[in-house]
């Protein structure tokens, strides 16, 4: 749900239900590196509440787009970091398995 300005769009604030800090931080992360945005930050308002707030303030863009690009670019992470450990667990696997077989 987006809770933004009707005249400014460049500033927002996107409440995400049956969220918590890691999702949170890691958009804010990859918020903060997008050079559109001058404020990002994101708010639990109660511990027993499962809801993030992130706030967005960019130089212009309007902020709905750039939350989505970030958002995306978080994906393209997670299946470049995921693809890299699969890797990694085949060639220990095998490894693994070329010395167990020499033995």
């Amino acid at each position: 749900m987006e809770h933004g300005s009707n005249s400014d769009n460049s500033k927002s604030s996107f409440s995400l239900v049956d969220e918590d800090h890691t999702l949170a931080n890691a958009v804010r992360f990859t918020l903060n590196q997008d050079p559109r945005v001058s404020f990002s930050g994101y708010s639990i308002p109660h511990p027993s509440e499962n809801r993030v707030n992130i706030r967005v303030q960019t130089t212009g863009a309007p902020a709905q787009e750039v939350l989505k690009d970030a958002c995306q670019d978080l994906m393209m992470m997670c299946q470049h970091v995921r693809s890299t450990l699969d890797k990694a667990v085949a060639d220990y696997k095998m490894r693994n398995q070329r010395d167990a077989d020499s033995d």
